[in-house]
């Protein structure tokens, strides 16, 4: 369904945002895997965390669930207590439930069949494929290409010391879950430090699970056959969701906003030192820290931004931010560069073409490139028809956008949202002040 955002003078108030999603996915997997029940608070209640539910459901693993307290218990078996699905386990729109869920899989002694929606389709798994392999998993691409469906085979499995390309934390924490099911250490080195909630939280379940600094990189490693105990959590807001309101109190005149509770793990929270850099005033209060993850509360005021240049180390901790941020590059001062960021383009969408289609179509100037693209600040931007291509980071980032354009913007297919933020749109509006 399409919808039609209209521009905004200024937001204000205050908004407590919905639990993050990384954290979410993450609670119910070792739930389901731990001695006892878990109980989570402030879940993410999504159609990608729901995904992850309904698979674990399949797998016989029992839930009880609030959906008007946003809380979950998780009455979970132990390592061995999984069932063997009667169906195949679908996924929906989730990569981060196709990639975690794979690892505990390669390590059961029944198989299993993974697919998901023809986003999920087209992702890169190879990635979990090889390194899997390489533990003696009986992993297979059903359609040849390196894709899901995949075909998971009982096989034993051994650790292995992984080096990996890239700097992700669903193949970090999916070889952690398979050497949780290995004979012998596991360890994943990443030449830059991904987002760390599996290593956090599994410490948080009894793992025996370490993470150091090598010459090599961040060196994450697991101990096998550790049971898992049964944990209470408290899941902190999401930062990802956080940052379409950051970006219009940043961007609009006259805005200050309160945004509550939001988890500011510093794997997770490149976006604030991003912002920082482009001279925008978010003030950080009541740190503390709940469940082993930093959370506070983020006041947000409007500011003059300027260019610069994002990259490197920084790409693994804001990667899901980076369409917000060339929102927030269109209308800074100067030129923004963003690189290092391939892995835009094997994400719901290939989110370095579908954000430059967007924000050319209101009238940015954009250029892409191989890994990031380049934004020239400035231009005022006009209404629109925007394809969001079924990717709700692209439909949420055009929405704020949308609201200090010239004109009305139309989003089709708006409605992809509730993959991660069922609630956009009517928090949104209920923060806008009209002209």
């Amino acid at each position: 369904m399409d919808r039609i955002i209209m521009p905004a003078v200024s937001v204000k108030g205050e908004i407590t945002v919905p639990g993050d999603k990384s954290i979410s996915h993450r609670a119910v997997m070792f739930g389901a895997i731990a001695e006892g029940d878990t109980r989570i608070s402030n879940y993410l209640m999504s159609a990608d965390c729901l995904s992850t539910i309904s698979c674990f459901e399949k797998l016989g693993i029992r839930f009880t669930m609030e959906k008007s307290s946003n809380s979950v218990t998780v009455h979970g078996k132990g390592l061995q207590g999984l069932s063997a699905p009667s169906e195949v386990l679908y996924t929906g729109n989730s990569g981060t439930t196709t990639r975690l869920i794979t690892g505990i899989l390669a390590g059961q002694n029944f198989g299993a069949v993974l697919d998901g929606d023809a986003s999920i389709r087209r992702r890169p798994m190879k990635r979990i494929i090889d390194p899997l392999r390489r533990m003696g998993a009986g992993i297979e691409s059903e359609k040849g290409n390196d894709c899901a469906p995949l075909r998971i085979t009982p096989a034993p499995l051994h650790g292995i010391d992984y080096l990996s390309p890239t700097a992700s934390a669903q193949v970090k924490s999916c070889i952690l879950l398979a050497g949780l099911y290995a004979e012998g250490k596991t360890s994943v080195t990443e030449r830059a430090l991904s987002r760390n909630h599996t290593e956090l939280m599994l410490s948080g379940f009894g793992a025996r699970i370490s993470s150091e600094k090598t010459p090599d990189g961040w060196k994450a490693s697991i101990d096998p056959g550790v049971p898992l105990h049964a944990c209470d959590l408290c899941v902190p807001g999401d930062i990802s969701s956080a940052a379409y309101f950051m970006a219009a109190a940043l961007i609009l005149p006259g805005s200050e906003l309160m945004i509550r509770n939001v988890g500011v793990n510093p794997s997770r929270c490149g976006i604030l030192e991003a912002v920082r850099q482009m001279g925008g005033r978010i003030r950080v209060l009541d740190r503390r820290t709940q469940g082993g993850e930093d959370a506070a509360d983020l006041l947000v005021s409007s500011s003059g931004l300027h260019g610069i240049e994002i990259g490197g180390e920084l790409i693994p901790a804001l990667i899901d931010e980076i369409p917000i941020l060339a929102v927030l590059a269109a209308f800074a001062d100067g030129t923004t560069v963003i690189r290092d960021a391939a892995e835009l383009r094997v994400k719901e969408s290939d989110r370095i073409e579908t954000t430059t289609r967007a924000l050319r179509a209101m009238g940015a100037r954009v250029t892409p490139s191989p890994d990031g693209m380049i934004i020239e600040g400035g231009a005022p931007l006009k209404g629109s028809v925007i394809d969001s291509c079924l990717d709700h980071r692209i439909a949420m980032s055009m929405a704020v956008a949308a609201l200090a354009a010239e004109g009305p913007v139309t989003i089709k297919d708006a409605d992809c949202v509730g993959i991660s933020y069922p609630s956009f749109y009517s928090d949104l509006e209920g923060l806008r002040i009209r002209g």
